[in-house]
């Protein structure tokens, strides 16, 4: 019997590679009149404002990122340019190699799986066309849930709709957001993917003070839940 019946993953740079902006981001501030080290800066400073829905959908959010660059495109910019940004931060997202592997090693075990994710409208709209999106029997986006991690809403949000207990459910994320801390404080076990292509990884709040367990692949998390506890 598997070790964990759940096991929850963070998105970008866990599921993924490691993320940094790529060139489509220049035509998304080419059409809304910006330079784009200022849209990235200000992408960069509002990241959980955004990732909380806390301004509307996509194209409002777009606007309110606008204002808070001195730019004011029209109606038809900020449409074009929300498309523009869907496709640059599609560009940008390339699923590790063992993730699905990894997923279907779980699946095959009998283990529920899940995503908790920091992220803005963009992942809910494309995760659905990624070949994990089959192995995720719940998908939980800040976007949607109205808040961030390490928030306990975003852990328990994700066991209610896999019907498990927080203590069942490990948790494995790159460390961003805090939200490793935020899967134990919920009552799950944490442990930190540490690849090596993560220098470099775009992300906000990390931890490196993290000292509890790390495993350097998503293979790795198999083993884990492989393992036979100590004492049993």
């Amino acid at each position: 019997m598997p070790r964990y019946p759940a096991v929850l993953f963070d998105f970008f740079g866990t599921l993924t590679r490691c993320v940094q902006r790529g060139a489509a981001h220049e035509t998304t501030a080419e059409l809304l009149g910006c330079p784009v080290d200022t849209l990235a800066a200000v992408l960069d400073r509002t990241f959980y404002q955004r990732a909380s829905g806390r301004h509307g959908n996509a194209e409002a959010t777009l606007r309110w990122v606008c204002a808070q660059a001195g730019v004011h495109p029209s109606d038809d910019a900020v449409r074009a340019a929300v498309a523009s940004r869907h496709r640059a931060v599609r560009a940008d997202t390339r699923l590790r190699d063992d993730a699905v592997p990894a997923l279907a090693a779980l699946r095959e075990r009998g283990v529920r799986t899940g995503v908790v994710s920091d992220c803005t409208h963009e992942l809910p709209a494309f995760l659905p066309q990624l070949a994990v999106a089959p192995l995720l029997d719940a998908r939980v986006f800040s976007v949607h849930v109205g808040r961030c991690k390490p928030d306990p809403a975003l852990y328990l949000a994700a066991c209610r709709r896999l019907d498990v207990r927080p203590a069942d459910c490990l948790y494995v994320g790159d460390g961003g957001s805090r939200e490793l801390t935020g899967a134990q404080r919920a009552g799950m076990t944490a442990v930190r993917l540490a690849a090596p292509d993560l220098v470099g990884h775009l992300v906000f709040d990390a931890e490196p003070d993290w000292d509890g367990p790390v495993v350097g692949s998503l293979s790795e998390v198999v083993e884990l839940v492989d393992a036979v506890p100590v004492g049993c």
